[in-house]
Parts: C-alpha cells; sequence; structure tokens
C-alpha cells in the first residue's frame, strides 16, 4: 500500500500511474489479440462478429468499472483519513455490492443475448457467431467483476503494481489458448471467448489469494462479514453516477455500432480494428486520469487540497502533449496500424478514415479525462455524468445519425471530435469554477486546507 499524500506530485502520480499503464495496454490486448487471431485466422465475418458483440461486453465493463470507481474513490479517502474501521467495512460491503450485481448480469445477458444483437441490427452472416461469444463471455462474468473489484481496492490503497502483476500472466495465458483453441482445435468465435473467459478466472483466482495474504484489512472472513447500509448507500450514490456515465458511453458506442453495419461488413470490420487501435491510444490518458482519481482521494482525505490541484495542473500538461504526439502517429500511419488486423483494402480505407480524423482532436479528450479524473476523486460524479450525457446524446448520436446520411462512414467518425468539443469545453468550465474543491465522501470538520496563495487555479498554467 502507498500513501500518495506525501512526496513530489510529479513523481507520486506518475509512478503511480505507470503500472496503471502498462495493466491497461495488457487489459486491451485481450479484446486486441482476439481481434488480430480472428481476423487472420478465421476471416473479416468473424471479426465483424467479435466487433458486433464489442458494445454489449464494453457496456458490462463500464458497469463494473464504474462500481469499482466508486469504491475505489471511498477506498482512498478513508485510507488519506487514516479511518481504518470504515475502510474495512466499505471493502466487505463492496464485496456484496458486486456480487449481487454480478448474478443479475450473467443471467439477464444469457438470456437476452439474442434479442439485444437483433435491436443492433447485427447482418445475418455474423449474428449466431456474435451471440455465441456474448453467451460465452456472459457466463464468466463473476471473474470480469472479481477482479475489476480487487483492482479497484488495491488502486484506492494506493498499490497499482499488484494488479498489473496478474494482468501480464492472463494476457500470456489468452494469447497462447486463443493461438491453440483456434488453429489447432479450431473452435472458431467460441475459442476466442472461452480463452478469454479462462484468462480472467486466472487473474481473479490469483488476485484473490493474495489480496487475502497481503494485509489483515483485506482478508475476507464470510462468518464476519461486516455490511453497512450507510456505507453502501454512500457507494451507490458515487457508484451509479460514474456507472451511469460508463454506461452512457456504452450505449452510444453501441448505437453507433448499429449505424456502421448498416454500411456492410467491411466498415464494420474497418470501425473494430481502428476501435481496438483507439482503446489502446486512449490508455496512457485514461490511466493518468485513474491515477489522479486515486491522487487526489488520498489526499482530500487528508486535506491537501493545494497538492490536488498541483497534481491536475502536471497531469493535464502531460496528457495534452501525449494526445497531440498520438495524434500525428495516427495521421501518418493510420493504414499501417488497421492492416496489422485485416489486409482487405476497403477494411483497411474505412479504419485509417476513422484514425485519420480522430486523431486531429484527442488533445480535447485529454482535458475531459483530466478534469473528471479530479472530480471523481472527490466524490463528485454527477456533474461528468451530466456532462457525458448531453456530450454523446445531444451532440455525438444525432450528429452521426445526420452525418451518415449526408457522407455515408465518414460522417459517423466525424460525429465523435464534433461531440468531444462540447465535452472538453464543458469540463473545464466546471473545473475553473471550483465547485469540486467542496466535495468530500467522509466526514470530516469544516476547516479544510485552503489553496496555497501561490498555486494558479487555471488549467492554462501548466508550465
Amino acid at each position: 500500500m502507498r500513501d500518495l499524500t506525501t512526496g513530489s506530485e510529479f513523481k507520486v502520480i506518475l509512478a503511480f500511474a505507470i503500472p496503471m499503464l502498462i495493466g491497461n495496454v495488457f487489459q486491451q490486448l485481450y479484446n486486441t489479440v482476439d481481434s488480430i487471431i480472428v481476423g487472420n485466422f478465421i476471416g473479416k465475418e468473424a471479426l465483424a462478429a467479435v466487433g458486433a458483440s464489442s458494445p454489449v461486453i464494453f457496456l458490462l465493463v463500464a458497469l463494473a468499472m464504474g462500481v469499482g470507481m466508486g469504491a475505489s474513490i471511498m477506498i482512498s479517502q478513508y485510507f488519506g483519513a487514516k479511518q481504518m474501521e470504515n475502510l474495512k467495512a466499505t471493502i466487505e460491503t463492496f464485496y456484496i455490492l458486486s456480487a449481487v450485481l454480478c448474478v443479475i448480469i450473467t443471467a439477464c445477458g444469457i438470456i437476452f443475448a439474442g434479442p439485444i444483437l437483433s435491436l443492433m441490427n447485427t447482418p445475418p452472416d455474423v449474428f449466431e457467431s456474435a451471440r455465441t461469444y456474448m453467451v460465452i463471455f456472459f457466463s464468466g462474468m463473476v471473474f470480469l467483476f472479481g477482479f475489476n473489484g480487487i483492482g479497484a481496492i488495491l488502486r484506492g490503497m494506493g498499490d497499482s503494481k499488484t494488479p498489473l502483476y496478474f494482468l501480464i500472466v492472463a494476457t500470456v495465458v489468452n494469447i497462447i489458448l486463443d493461438l491453440v483453441f483456434v488453429t489447432v482445435f479450431k473452435m472458431g468465435v467460441a475459442g476466442v471467448a472461452s480463452a478469454t473467459i479462462i484468462a480472467e478466472a486466472v487473474t481473479f483466482i490469483g488476485g484473490f489469494i493474495v489480496l487475502q495474504k497481503s494485509h489483515p484489512l483485506l482478508r475476507l472472513d464470510l462468518r464476519k462479514l461486516e455490511f453497512s447500509p450507510k456505507l453502501l448507500g454512500k457507494m451507490v450514490r458515487i457508484s451509479l453516477p460514474t456507472g451511469i456515465q460508463q454506461m452512457l458511453v456504452a450505449a452510444s458506442f453501441m448505437v453507433l455500432t448499429g449505424l456502421v453495419q448498416v454500411f456492410g461488413t467491411d466498415v464494420q470490420a474497418g470501425f473494430t480494428s481502428a476501435g481496438r487501435i483507439d482503446s489502446f491510444a486512449i490508455m496512457p490518458v485514461m490511466s493518468l486520469s485513474m491515477a489522479l482519481s486515486s491522487f487526489t482521494g488520498q489526499n482530500v482525505g487528508a486535506k491537501r487540497l493545494d497538492r490536488v490541484i498541483k497534481g491536475f495542473r502536471i497531469s493535464l500538461f502531460a496528457s495534452i502533449i501525449f494526445s497531440l504526439l498520438l495524434g500525428g502517429v495516427f495521421l501518418l500511419w493510420g493504414d499501417r496500424l488497421v492492416a496489422m488486423f485485416n489486409q482487405e483494402p476497403n477494411v483497411i480505407l474505412h479504419g485509417s478514415h476513422y484514425l485519420h480524423i480522430i486523431g486531429m482532436f484527442y488533445w480535447i479528450v485529454a482535458i475531459m479525462f483530466v478534469v473528471q479524473g479530479v472530480t471523481r476523486g472527490t466524490g463528485d460524479t454527477v456533474v461528468p455524468m451530466l456532462i457525458s450525457l448531453l456530450t454523446l446524446w445531444l451532440f455525438r448520436v444525432p450528429l452521426a445519425h445526420y452525418l451518415s446520411g449526408l457522407i455515408g462512414p465518414d460522417g459517423i467518425w466525424w460525429a465523435i471530435p464534433l461531440a468531444w468539443g462540447f465535452g472538453g469545453t464543458a469540463s473545464l468550465v466546471y473545473y475553473l469554477m471550483g465547485r469540486w474543491k467542496k466535495k468530500s465522501v467522509i466526514s470530516r470538520p469544516p476547516e479544510m486546507a485552503p489553496v496555497a496563495p501561490n498555486i494558479p487555479e487555471n488549467a492554462a498554467d501548466t508550465e
């Protein structure tokens, strides 16, 4: 466990973010390796099937992450405030909440996989493969929720390295099983889904064993399991907006996927390939945002608002610089990146167009993610949810419908950065208003340490 309330803000955030970045990259390797193997060893129809099921899977991952983020915020603030009894009760209440959600989602997912794919206009030639992939994935939901929960607990207490070690092991297992199931046993997309579930099971079981042995606070004793309705209420108030926000993103992605599928298998395969690359590209900024949330949570608990503002400025500067460099890579080599997944010219054409368009505007995403990292860390999760709601459903989805009718698939790609423009502006304005400074999850005296007078609050001051 690591105390994030002391030391150089830059070094603390960077040291915490790097293992998270590596871990997020390995997490994305799950889906990316699936797509590469499917696209090259099975075919574009199978690749489109995996892509068709991806929005639904993303929705589930988003829900797990949302619940985990809410718990992690509470854990980080209690850890920073050294309130260990509340910390332990929060962890045990989180276990119970995750178990209940897991049972409900698994049952509903297996039952409604087919109808969901029908609503998404999934092409007939990929429907059955997509349904098979989804049903197998839903069957292993306990492992997805379980390890996301363990990772959230450890990150809240300042440990971003332990989850990384298990993700590396799980990714290696996933790659090996993918190749064996697809190339040796010829199991198709069912083999790819099974490999992912088995790898997640390895990750969850290993992580749980380590968690039980690492610290007395983290040991789970079913005979003494503490459930706190009060802490559950706090957790739901924080997790619900975060979960809704993540699900809004996933739901909008489902709508975009439905629009993409109207244009045929080549466009869907290109979108799937570019989406995998996009998922990797956003990892550094996302990792900084997640690190900033834990950093903010512990420092809010310790009443160090001055450190929070310094951490924001450092993270914003680093994220924008990286995003500009990344955009250049997409503009120069987008077609080569897409070609890793599939060699067909039309697939490369549509996928590279996607990367060229969004690559120019990644710096806007950096602003949104960094602001949300701070606000979530304070426990203020409602405003980020509202900004996402408006960004996605007032701008992105309507624009995608309208522009795709005018200029085809490229209209869907252009709707994404146009919506980012609103989200980035709204996020920055909210940060500068300063209302997030008054937020906190834990009970504390009103005399929170004031902002140091020589620290500028303007986000533009990122020297």
